[in-house]
């Protein structure tokens, strides 16, 4: 018997800088043709070089779908995103597909400094730990790649640093996405942009996706 589908939740909450208009981060969730999600973090007056590269990278998962759990393959698209943005504004990046919707385990990459998390029963661990400071865009961008299995209780964070700098600890982090699991999972992220704003508003654009499979 073939096993089924898993069920996979994700949701993203993002929020503008204190005493600005222009948002630049962006995030991407789309579950066709395979489920993916990422998120931008556009680098000075860069709210259009976010949302660009967020749609360039839409379209290499859909031509390339059969690739998304190869590392190699997201190598590749790390470097094609860089070279897209070559000239213009930077963004950072963080990214990831389910490539197979019977499986728990999750492929992706990063470049520049948003972060992937994951919250286990055991704590809070950084997935994209590795250094990878050049962003997409300048010419230089090294694909950092990943790919774990999610566990029933897990759940994957992707974060830009604005969401995640103003938590001084993995503690503290779990701690607010904890607090929103008494409600629906679509709560978690606007719960850890809550715990992350400051009484005078953001300190800097905030984007945060939350994501489980069961």
């Amino acid at each position: 018997m073939p096993a089924s589908s898993r069920h996979v939740e994700c949701y993203g909450a993002t929020r503008t800088q204190a005493g600005r208009t222009a948002n630049e981060d962006a995030f991407v969730i789309e579950r066709v043709p395979v489920f993916h999600a990422a998120v931008f973090d556009g680098a000075g007056n860069a709210e259009q070089a976010a949302r660009r590269i967020a749609r360039f990278f839409g379209t290499l998962i859909k031509d390339q779908q059969a690739k998304a759990g190869d590392p190699a393959a997201w190598e590749g698209w790390v470097r094609l995103m860089d070279s897209n943005l070559l000239g213009g504004t930077q963004s950072t990046f963080v990214g990831l597909a389910v490539p197979d919707p019977r499986s728990t385990r999750v492929v992706g990459a990063f470049a520049g400094n948003s972060r992937a998390y994951l919250m286990g029963e055991e704590g809070v661990n950084i997935v994209t730990y590795e250094s990878s400071p050049a962003r997409l865009g300048s010419g230089r961008a090294l694909a950092k790649t990943f790919s774990l299995e999610i566990g029933p209780y897990d759940i994957l964070l992707l974060m830009s640093d604005g969401a995640w700098v103003p938590f001084g600890s993995p503690y503290l982090l779990r701690k607010a996405a904890m607090s929103a699991l008494t409600k629906h999972f679509s709560e978690v992220p606007q719960a850890i942009l809550d715990a992350a704003t400051s009484p005078d508003g953001p300190g800097d654009d905030m984007t945060v996706v939350a994501l489980r499979i069961r």
